[in-house]
Protein backbone atom coordinates (compact mmCIF):
# COMPACT_ATOMS: atom_id res chain seq x y z
CA UNK A 1 0.00 0.00 0.00
CA UNK A 2 1.69 3.59 -0.86
CA UNK A 3 1.77 6.22 1.58
CA UNK A 4 -1.15 8.28 -0.16
CA UNK A 5 -3.59 5.76 -0.11
CA UNK A 6 -2.58 4.40 3.92
CA UNK A 7 -2.92 8.27 4.96
CA UNK A 8 -5.89 8.31 3.26
CA UNK A 9 -7.66 5.13 4.69
CA UNK A 10 -6.12 6.04 7.84
CA UNK A 11 -8.26 9.09 8.61
CA UNK A 12 -11.30 7.36 7.26
CA UNK A 13 -10.90 4.40 9.97
CA UNK A 14 -10.25 6.79 12.15
CA UNK A 15 -13.54 8.52 12.13
CA UNK A 16 -14.81 5.26 13.51
CA UNK A 17 -11.91 4.32 15.68
CA UNK A 18 -11.29 7.41 17.59
CA UNK A 19 -14.45 7.48 19.24
CA UNK A 20 -14.37 4.23 20.30
CA UNK A 21 -10.74 3.91 21.26
CA UNK A 22 -11.49 7.07 23.58
CA UNK A 23 -14.39 5.30 24.97
CA UNK A 24 -12.10 2.29 25.40
CA UNK A 25 -9.66 4.57 27.14
CA UNK A 26 -12.27 6.50 29.33
CA UNK A 27 -13.99 3.07 30.66
CA UNK A 28 -10.65 1.33 31.28
CA UNK A 29 -10.47 4.22 33.38
CA UNK A 30 -12.76 3.08 35.93
CA UNK A 31 -10.67 -0.48 36.28
CA UNK A 32 -7.54 2.22 36.68
CA UNK A 33 -9.12 4.27 39.29
CA UNK A 34 -10.09 1.21 41.44
CA UNK A 35 -6.89 -0.40 40.95
CA UNK A 36 -4.88 2.49 42.01
CA UNK A 37 -7.61 2.87 45.28
CA UNK A 38 -6.86 -0.87 46.48
CA UNK A 39 -2.91 0.19 45.87
CA UNK A 40 -3.51 3.31 48.76
CA UNK A 41 -5.36 0.42 50.71
CA UNK A 42 -2.48 -2.25 50.99
CA UNK A 43 -0.28 -4.68 48.94
CA UNK A 44 -2.76 -7.40 49.67
CA UNK A 45 -5.93 -5.32 48.98
CA UNK A 46 -4.26 -4.94 45.74
CA UNK A 47 -3.97 -8.62 45.36
CA UNK A 48 -7.45 -9.24 46.29
CA UNK A 49 -8.99 -6.61 44.49
CA UNK A 50 -6.89 -7.32 41.01
CA UNK A 51 -7.84 -10.91 41.50
CA UNK A 52 -11.54 -9.77 41.59
CA UNK A 53 -10.98 -7.37 38.64
CA UNK A 54 -9.68 -10.52 36.73
CA UNK A 55 -12.44 -13.06 38.04
CA UNK A 56 -15.44 -10.39 37.04
CA UNK A 57 -14.02 -9.18 33.07
CA UNK A 58 -13.29 -12.58 33.00
CA UNK A 59 -17.11 -12.87 32.42
CA UNK A 60 -17.99 -9.40 31.84
CA UNK A 61 -15.74 -10.63 28.28
CA UNK A 62 -17.20 -13.52 27.43
CA UNK A 63 -20.67 -11.75 27.75
CA UNK A 64 -19.45 -8.75 25.69
CA UNK A 65 -18.72 -11.21 23.21
CA UNK A 66 -21.96 -12.83 22.84
CA UNK A 67 -23.44 -9.40 21.84
CA UNK A 68 -20.31 -8.29 19.73
CA UNK A 69 -22.01 -9.43 16.50
CA UNK A 70 -24.73 -6.75 17.12
CA UNK A 71 -22.93 -4.23 15.65
CA UNK A 72 -21.62 -6.34 12.58
CA UNK A 73 -24.91 -7.43 11.79
CA UNK A 74 -26.55 -3.82 12.12
CA UNK A 75 -24.15 -2.52 9.98
CA UNK A 76 -24.57 -4.68 6.99
CA UNK A 77 -28.48 -4.06 7.48
CA UNK A 78 -28.04 -0.56 7.41
CA UNK A 79 -25.79 -1.11 3.93
CA UNK A 80 -27.57 -3.05 2.61
CA UNK A 81 -30.35 -0.61 2.79
CA UNK A 82 -28.58 2.27 1.26
CA UNK A 83 -28.13 0.12 -2.65
CA UNK A 84 -30.03 1.04 -5.51
CA UNK A 85 -32.94 -1.90 -4.32
CA UNK A 86 -32.29 -1.42 -0.99
CA UNK A 87 -35.41 -1.66 1.34
CA UNK A 88 -35.48 1.22 4.07
CA UNK A 89 -38.46 0.17 5.75
CA UNK A 90 -37.25 -3.41 5.66
CA UNK A 91 -33.59 -2.61 7.01
CA UNK A 92 -35.51 -0.74 9.52
CA UNK A 93 -37.16 -3.72 10.90
CA UNK A 94 -34.26 -5.91 10.72
CA UNK A 95 -32.47 -3.63 13.29
CA UNK A 96 -34.99 -3.30 15.92
CA UNK A 97 -35.40 -7.46 15.64
CA UNK A 98 -31.45 -7.31 16.27
CA UNK A 99 -31.46 -4.70 19.12
CA UNK A 100 -34.69 -6.57 21.11
CA UNK A 101 -32.56 -10.01 20.84
CA UNK A 102 -29.39 -8.51 22.01
CA UNK A 103 -31.04 -7.67 25.30
CA UNK A 104 -32.34 -10.78 25.67
CA UNK A 105 -28.96 -12.22 24.82
CA UNK A 106 -27.27 -9.74 27.39
CA UNK A 107 -29.99 -10.30 30.14
CA UNK A 108 -29.49 -14.44 30.12
CA UNK A 109 -25.30 -13.78 30.21
CA UNK A 110 -25.83 -11.16 32.98
CA UNK A 111 -27.65 -13.25 35.32
CA UNK A 112 -25.77 -16.39 34.77
CA UNK A 113 -22.05 -14.65 34.60
CA UNK A 114 -23.19 -13.47 38.62
CA UNK A 115 -24.02 -16.31 39.68
CA UNK A 116 -20.75 -18.22 38.23
CA UNK A 117 -18.63 -15.02 39.33
CA UNK A 118 -19.70 -16.34 42.88
CA UNK A 119 -19.09 -19.78 42.72
CA UNK A 120 -15.63 -19.15 41.62
CA UNK A 121 -14.93 -16.77 44.53
CA UNK A 122 -15.59 -20.13 46.94
CA UNK A 123 -13.17 -22.24 45.12
CA UNK A 124 -10.06 -19.87 45.27
CA UNK A 125 -8.19 -21.28 48.14
CA UNK A 126 -8.47 -24.82 45.87
CA UNK A 127 -7.03 -22.78 43.36
CA UNK A 128 -3.19 -22.00 45.30
CA UNK A 129 -4.44 -18.66 46.49
CA UNK A 130 -3.04 -17.40 49.87
CA UNK A 131 -5.80 -17.95 52.56
CA UNK A 132 -5.70 -13.95 53.51
CA UNK A 133 -6.09 -12.60 49.69
CA UNK A 134 -9.15 -15.53 49.06
CA UNK A 135 -10.87 -13.75 52.01
CA UNK A 136 -10.44 -10.06 50.76
CA UNK A 137 -11.45 -11.72 46.98
CA UNK A 138 -14.83 -13.36 48.72
CA UNK A 139 -15.71 -10.04 49.97
CA UNK A 140 -15.55 -8.15 47.12
CA UNK A 141 -17.47 -10.54 44.49
CA UNK A 142 -20.88 -9.94 45.75
CA UNK A 143 -20.91 -6.39 45.44
CA UNK A 144 -19.51 -6.84 41.48
CA UNK A 145 -21.65 -9.12 40.86
CA UNK A 146 -24.51 -7.21 40.74
CA UNK A 147 -22.42 -4.85 37.95
CA UNK A 148 -22.63 -7.28 35.35
CA UNK A 149 -26.29 -7.20 34.12
CA UNK A 150 -26.37 -3.28 33.43
CA UNK A 151 -22.82 -3.62 31.69
CA UNK A 152 -23.92 -6.34 29.44
CA UNK A 153 -26.60 -4.29 28.76
CA UNK A 154 -24.96 -1.16 28.51
CA UNK A 155 -22.78 -3.53 25.80
CA UNK A 156 -25.76 -4.32 23.48
CA UNK A 157 -26.75 -0.33 23.39
CA UNK A 158 -23.18 0.07 22.49
CA UNK A 159 -22.93 -2.17 19.77
CA UNK A 160 -26.20 -0.83 18.11
CA UNK A 161 -24.93 2.95 17.95
CA UNK A 162 -21.62 1.47 16.70
CA UNK A 163 -23.31 -0.65 14.28
CA UNK A 164 -24.97 2.77 12.69
CA UNK A 165 -21.84 4.65 13.12
CA UNK A 166 -22.94 6.82 15.65
CA UNK A 167 -20.86 6.26 18.85
CA UNK A 168 -20.07 9.83 19.47
CA UNK A 169 -22.48 9.78 22.48
CA UNK A 170 -20.21 6.66 24.16
CA UNK A 171 -16.86 9.19 25.03
CA UNK A 172 -19.15 11.88 27.33
CA UNK A 173 -20.98 9.01 28.87
CA UNK A 174 -17.69 7.11 29.69
CA UNK A 175 -15.81 10.24 31.00
CA UNK A 176 -18.45 11.19 33.27
CA UNK A 177 -18.54 7.50 34.91
CA UNK A 178 -14.76 7.83 35.61
CA UNK A 179 -15.52 11.29 37.84
CA UNK A 180 -18.33 9.11 39.40
CA UNK A 181 -16.76 6.32 39.95
CA UNK A 182 -13.46 8.07 41.75
CA UNK A 183 -15.73 9.82 43.90
CA UNK A 184 -17.70 7.21 44.92
CA UNK A 185 -14.68 4.82 45.48
CA UNK A 186 -13.54 7.03 47.62
CA UNK A 187 -16.59 8.10 49.73
CA UNK A 188 -17.12 4.33 50.25
CA UNK A 189 -13.64 3.22 50.71
CA UNK A 190 -13.33 5.74 53.78
CA UNK A 191 -16.95 5.62 54.60
CA UNK A 192 -17.75 9.72 54.19
CA UNK A 193 -20.41 11.65 54.81
CA UNK A 194 -21.89 9.74 57.15
CA UNK A 195 -21.96 6.10 55.04
CA UNK A 196 -20.48 3.02 56.06
CA UNK A 197 -16.94 2.25 55.98
CA UNK A 198 -16.57 -0.67 53.24
CA UNK A 199 -13.14 -0.85 52.41
CA UNK A 200 -12.44 -2.89 49.32
CA UNK A 201 -15.98 -4.05 48.75
CA UNK A 202 -17.04 -0.25 48.71
CA UNK A 203 -14.94 -0.87 45.58
CA UNK A 204 -17.30 -3.24 44.33
CA UNK A 205 -20.29 -1.52 45.19
CA UNK A 206 -19.49 1.83 43.28
CA UNK A 207 -18.73 -0.66 39.99
CA UNK A 208 -21.32 -1.74 39.87
CA UNK A 209 -23.37 1.18 40.45
CA UNK A 210 -21.93 3.12 37.92
CA UNK A 211 -22.33 0.53 35.29
CA UNK A 212 -26.28 0.25 36.04
CA UNK A 213 -25.85 4.93 35.63
CA UNK A 214 -23.49 4.51 32.40
CA UNK A 215 -26.68 2.37 31.22
CA UNK A 216 -29.18 4.57 31.64
CA UNK A 217 -27.41 7.82 30.58
CA UNK A 218 -26.35 5.64 27.32
CA UNK A 219 -30.24 5.03 26.67
CA UNK A 220 -31.54 8.24 27.35
CA UNK A 221 -28.77 9.56 25.05
CA UNK A 222 -29.97 7.17 22.28
CA UNK A 223 -33.41 8.51 22.71
CA UNK A 224 -32.92 12.05 21.65
CA UNK A 225 -31.02 10.81 18.35
CA UNK A 226 -33.40 11.06 15.67
CA UNK A 227 -31.50 8.66 13.72
CA UNK A 228 -31.57 6.44 16.52
CA UNK A 229 -34.69 6.74 18.57
CA UNK A 230 -37.03 5.03 15.70
CA UNK A 231 -34.59 2.04 16.16
CA UNK A 232 -33.84 1.90 19.76
CA UNK A 233 -36.59 -1.09 20.96
CA UNK A 234 -35.52 -2.62 24.18
CA UNK A 235 -38.43 -5.07 24.84
CA UNK A 236 -36.58 -8.18 25.20
CA UNK A 237 -39.34 -10.28 25.89
CA UNK A 238 -40.76 -9.50 22.21
CA UNK A 239 -37.26 -11.20 21.01
CA UNK A 240 -37.76 -12.52 17.57
CA UNK A 241 -36.68 -16.55 18.71
CA UNK A 242 -35.26 -16.09 15.40
CA UNK A 243 -32.92 -13.59 15.71
CA UNK A 244 -32.18 -14.70 18.87
CA UNK A 245 -30.41 -18.15 17.80
CA UNK A 246 -28.52 -16.47 15.28
CA UNK A 247 -26.98 -13.62 17.36
CA UNK A 248 -25.86 -16.59 19.87
CA UNK A 249 -24.58 -18.53 17.11
CA UNK A 250 -22.61 -16.04 15.86
CA UNK A 251 -21.73 -14.66 19.76
CA UNK A 252 -20.92 -18.09 21.58
CA UNK A 253 -18.09 -18.22 19.33
CA UNK A 254 -16.89 -14.73 19.95
CA UNK A 255 -17.75 -15.21 23.27
CA UNK A 256 -15.55 -18.46 23.65
CA UNK A 257 -12.33 -16.55 21.62
CA UNK A 258 -12.83 -13.43 23.97
CA UNK A 259 -12.90 -15.83 27.10
CA UNK A 260 -10.03 -18.07 25.53
CA UNK A 261 -7.88 -15.08 25.86
CA UNK A 262 -8.98 -13.41 29.35
CA UNK A 263 -8.93 -16.94 30.54
CA UNK A 264 -5.37 -17.53 29.65
CA UNK A 265 -4.44 -14.28 31.31
CA UNK A 266 -6.52 -15.79 34.44
CA UNK A 267 -4.60 -18.50 34.85
CA UNK A 268 -1.25 -16.99 34.46
CA UNK A 269 -2.77 -14.62 37.63
CA UNK A 270 -3.41 -17.72 39.69
CA UNK A 271 0.01 -18.73 38.72
CA UNK A 272 1.90 -15.60 39.61
CA UNK A 273 -0.08 -15.62 42.86
CA UNK A 274 1.63 -18.79 43.50
CA UNK A 275 4.78 -16.87 43.56
CA UNK A 276 3.51 -14.29 46.61
CA UNK A 277 1.74 -11.35 46.77
CA UNK A 278 4.70 -9.08 45.95
CA UNK A 279 4.63 -11.47 42.70
CA UNK A 280 0.57 -10.85 42.02
CA UNK A 281 0.67 -7.35 42.69
CA UNK A 282 3.43 -6.83 40.32
CA UNK A 283 1.08 -8.85 37.62
CA UNK A 284 -1.43 -6.93 38.48
CA UNK A 285 0.10 -3.98 38.03
CA UNK A 286 1.51 -4.73 34.78
CA UNK A 287 -1.76 -6.32 33.61
CA UNK A 288 -3.48 -3.33 34.37
CA UNK A 289 -0.99 -1.44 32.05
CA UNK A 290 -1.28 -3.91 29.19
CA UNK A 291 -5.31 -3.65 29.73
CA UNK A 292 -5.18 -0.01 29.22
CA UNK A 293 -2.74 -0.39 25.89
CA UNK A 294 -4.74 -3.14 24.55
CA UNK A 295 -8.08 -0.57 24.43
CA UNK A 296 -6.40 0.67 21.13
CA UNK A 297 -6.65 -2.49 19.32
CA UNK A 298 -10.19 -2.68 20.65
CA UNK A 299 -11.09 0.59 19.30
CA UNK A 300 -9.30 -0.77 15.84
CA UNK A 301 -10.89 -3.92 15.77
CA UNK A 302 -14.09 -2.76 16.50
CA UNK A 303 -13.83 -0.01 13.71
CA UNK A 304 -12.12 -1.87 11.58
CA UNK A 305 -14.94 -4.99 12.20
CA UNK A 306 -17.46 -2.89 11.29
CA UNK A 307 -16.04 -1.19 7.85
CA UNK A 308 -15.03 -4.65 6.61
CA UNK A 309 -18.63 -6.15 7.42
CA UNK A 310 -19.59 -2.84 5.77
CA UNK A 311 -17.69 -2.96 2.99
CA UNK A 312 -18.31 -7.03 2.17
CA UNK A 313 -21.85 -5.77 1.98
CA UNK A 314 -21.34 -3.78 -0.47
CA UNK A 315 -18.98 -6.32 -2.65
CA UNK A 316 -15.77 -4.53 -2.12
CA UNK A 317 -13.43 -7.20 -1.35
CA UNK A 318 -10.23 -5.17 -2.05
CA UNK A 319 -11.45 -2.26 0.04
CA UNK A 320 -11.35 -4.72 3.25
CA UNK A 321 -8.05 -6.20 2.78
CA UNK A 322 -6.93 -2.56 2.60
CA UNK A 323 -8.77 -2.27 5.86
CA UNK A 324 -6.19 -4.62 7.34
CA UNK A 325 -3.35 -3.39 6.43
CA UNK A 326 -3.90 0.25 8.00
CA UNK A 327 -5.99 -0.95 11.33
CA UNK A 328 -2.18 -2.85 11.40
CA UNK A 329 -0.14 -0.44 10.88
CA UNK A 330 -1.64 2.50 13.10
CA UNK A 331 -1.99 -0.27 16.04
CA UNK A 332 2.13 -0.47 15.16
CA UNK A 333 2.88 3.19 15.81
CA UNK A 334 0.91 3.61 18.93
CA UNK A 335 2.73 0.79 20.22
CA UNK A 336 5.89 1.57 18.85
CA UNK A 337 5.56 4.82 21.17
CA UNK A 338 4.05 3.06 24.24
CA UNK A 339 7.58 0.55 24.35
CA UNK A 340 9.67 3.55 24.09
CA UNK A 341 7.81 5.10 27.57
CA UNK A 342 8.09 2.05 29.46
CA UNK A 343 11.87 1.52 28.74
CA UNK A 344 12.71 4.50 29.33
CA UNK A 345 10.59 5.22 32.16
CA UNK A 346 9.78 2.40 33.94
CA UNK A 347 9.56 4.21 37.61
CA UNK A 348 7.24 7.01 36.01
CA UNK A 349 4.91 4.26 35.04
CA UNK A 350 4.79 2.05 38.15
CA UNK A 351 4.56 5.21 39.82
CA UNK A 352 0.25 5.01 40.00
CA UNK A 353 0.01 1.50 41.36
CA UNK A 354 3.64 0.71 43.23
CA UNK A 355 5.65 2.74 45.70
CA UNK A 356 8.95 1.45 45.89
CA UNK A 357 9.44 3.17 48.79
CA UNK A 358 6.77 1.51 51.22
CA UNK A 359 7.01 -1.71 52.94
CA UNK A 360 6.82 -4.65 50.79
CA UNK A 361 6.42 -2.76 47.71
CA UNK A 362 9.71 -2.74 46.58
CA UNK A 363 10.03 -6.21 45.44
CA UNK A 364 6.60 -6.05 43.38
CA UNK A 365 8.45 -2.92 41.96
CA UNK A 366 11.28 -4.69 41.26
CA UNK A 367 9.68 -8.04 39.36
CA UNK A 368 7.52 -5.15 37.34
CA UNK A 369 10.09 -3.15 36.34
CA UNK A 370 11.48 -6.59 35.02
CA UNK A 371 7.98 -7.09 32.96
CA UNK A 372 8.04 -4.08 31.14
CA UNK A 373 10.59 -4.85 28.98
CA UNK A 374 8.51 -7.96 28.13
CA UNK A 375 5.76 -6.03 27.61
CA UNK A 376 7.22 -3.54 25.25
CA UNK A 377 7.69 -6.15 22.78
CA UNK A 378 4.18 -8.48 23.81
CA UNK A 379 1.70 -5.40 23.05
CA UNK A 380 2.75 -5.12 19.50
CA UNK A 381 0.74 -9.44 19.51
CA UNK A 382 -1.53 -8.39 21.35
CA UNK A 383 -2.72 -5.08 19.44
CA UNK A 384 -2.45 -7.74 16.62
CA UNK A 385 -4.45 -10.48 17.60
CA UNK A 386 -7.13 -8.52 18.55
CA UNK A 387 -7.49 -6.76 15.26
CA UNK A 388 -7.05 -10.10 13.88
CA UNK A 389 -10.24 -11.32 15.51
CA UNK A 390 -12.53 -7.87 14.46
CA UNK A 391 -11.57 -8.69 10.99
CA UNK A 392 -12.72 -12.48 11.04
CA UNK A 393 -15.96 -10.74 12.54
CA UNK A 394 -16.44 -8.82 10.09
CA UNK A 395 -16.57 -11.73 7.73
CA UNK A 396 -18.58 -13.66 9.77
CA UNK A 397 -16.10 -16.05 10.74
CA UNK A 398 -16.61 -16.25 14.15
CA UNK A 399 -15.79 -19.74 14.87
CA UNK A 400 -12.04 -19.86 13.18
CA UNK A 401 -11.14 -17.01 15.92
CA UNK A 402 -12.01 -19.32 18.46
CA UNK A 403 -9.97 -22.12 17.57
CA UNK A 404 -7.20 -20.32 16.77
CA UNK A 405 -6.81 -18.63 20.50
CA UNK A 406 -6.96 -22.59 21.40
CA UNK A 407 -3.82 -23.34 19.91
CA UNK A 408 -1.96 -20.00 20.57
CA UNK A 409 -2.99 -19.36 23.76
CA UNK A 410 -3.31 -23.30 25.46
CA UNK A 411 -1.20 -25.27 23.27
CA UNK A 412 1.75 -22.87 22.99
CA UNK A 413 1.34 -20.01 25.71
CA UNK A 414 0.37 -21.63 28.68
CA UNK A 415 2.66 -24.68 28.22
CA UNK A 416 5.40 -21.99 27.87
CA UNK A 417 4.33 -20.09 30.65
CA UNK A 418 4.67 -23.07 32.74
CA UNK A 419 8.24 -23.88 31.11
CA UNK A 420 9.71 -20.20 31.75
CA UNK A 421 8.07 -19.65 35.18
CA UNK A 422 8.43 -22.91 37.29
CA UNK A 423 11.06 -25.22 34.88
CA UNK A 424 13.24 -22.75 33.91
CA UNK A 425 12.19 -20.77 37.12
CA UNK A 426 12.12 -17.27 36.23
CA UNK A 427 9.04 -17.31 38.10
CA UNK A 428 6.87 -14.36 36.72
CA UNK A 429 9.19 -13.10 34.12
CA UNK A 430 8.47 -16.59 33.08
CA UNK A 431 4.87 -16.08 33.09
CA UNK A 432 4.51 -13.24 30.70
CA UNK A 433 7.21 -14.74 27.96
CA UNK A 434 4.97 -17.22 28.12
CA UNK A 435 1.98 -14.60 27.49
CA UNK A 436 4.25 -13.56 24.65
CA UNK A 437 4.79 -16.68 23.06
CA UNK A 438 0.70 -17.10 22.88
CA UNK A 439 0.00 -14.02 21.36
CA UNK A 440 2.43 -14.05 19.21
CA UNK A 441 1.04 -17.29 17.83
CA UNK A 442 -2.41 -16.31 17.82
CA UNK A 443 -1.82 -13.33 15.77
CA UNK A 444 0.10 -14.58 13.09
CA UNK A 445 -2.54 -17.62 12.73
CA UNK A 446 -5.55 -14.81 13.04
CA UNK A 447 -4.57 -12.54 10.07
CA UNK A 448 -3.32 -15.27 8.19
CA UNK A 449 -7.28 -17.11 8.28
CA UNK A 450 -8.42 -13.45 7.66
CA UNK A 451 -6.19 -13.22 4.23
CA UNK A 452 -7.26 -16.82 3.49
CA UNK A 453 -10.99 -15.88 3.67
CA UNK A 454 -10.77 -12.47 1.68
CA UNK A 455 -9.15 -15.39 -1.09
CA UNK A 456 -12.29 -17.27 -1.12
CA UNK A 457 -14.73 -14.45 -1.03
CA UNK A 458 -13.10 -12.58 -3.95
CA UNK A 459 -12.80 -16.14 -6.06
CA UNK A 460 -16.74 -16.16 -5.28
CA UNK A 461 -17.35 -12.68 -6.60
CA UNK A 462 -15.36 -13.73 -9.69
CA UNK A 463 -17.28 -16.97 -10.12
CA UNK A 464 -20.58 -15.22 -9.52
CA UNK A 465 -19.76 -12.60 -12.24
CA UNK A 466 -18.61 -14.97 -14.54
CA UNK A 467 -21.91 -16.86 -14.46
CA UNK A 468 -24.26 -13.63 -14.17
CA UNK A 469 -22.65 -10.67 -16.31
CA UNK A 470 -23.40 -7.60 -14.83
CA UNK A 471 -22.77 -6.22 -11.52
CA UNK A 472 -21.42 -8.37 -9.10
CA UNK A 473 -22.65 -8.92 -5.46
CA UNK A 474 -21.43 -4.83 -4.54
CA UNK A 475 -24.58 -3.05 -6.04
CA UNK A 476 -24.47 0.62 -7.27
CA UNK A 477 -25.50 2.99 -4.44
CA UNK A 478 -28.33 5.20 -4.70
CA UNK A 479 -26.10 8.06 -3.37
CA UNK A 480 -22.44 9.09 -3.30
CA UNK A 481 -20.90 7.47 -0.27
CA UNK A 482 -17.68 8.17 1.32
CA UNK A 483 -16.99 4.84 1.63
CA UNK A 484 -15.00 4.11 -1.48
CA UNK A 485 -11.90 6.64 0.36
CA UNK A 486 -12.14 4.19 2.93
Amino acid sequence: MDPTTLLRDSRALAGLAVPLVLTQLAQVALTTTDTVMMGLLSTRDLAAGGLALVIFNQLRTMGVGLVTSVGNRIAAAAARAETADGDAARSDAEVRRIVRASMAVATLAGLAGAVLMLLIGQALTLLGQEAAVADRVRTMLPALAPGLLPCLWFQAVRQFTVGMRRPQALLQITLASVAVNAGLDWVLIHGTWGLPKLGLTGIGVATSAVYLLSFLALYASARKDPALAPLLSLNMFAADRTTVRELVRLGVPIAATYGSEAGFFSVTALMAGSFGSAALAAHTAINQLVYIVFQVAVGLSHAASINVSRELALGRVHAALRIKNTALACAAAVMAAVGAVYVTLPGLVLRPFLDGGAAGDDRAVTIATRLLLVVAVLQFFDCAQNIGVGLLRGLDDTRSGFRITLVGYWAVGLPAAWLFGYAAGLDTLGIWLGLLAGLATTAILLLRRYGGGLRARAREQEAAATAYPGPPAGRPLRRPSGADQG
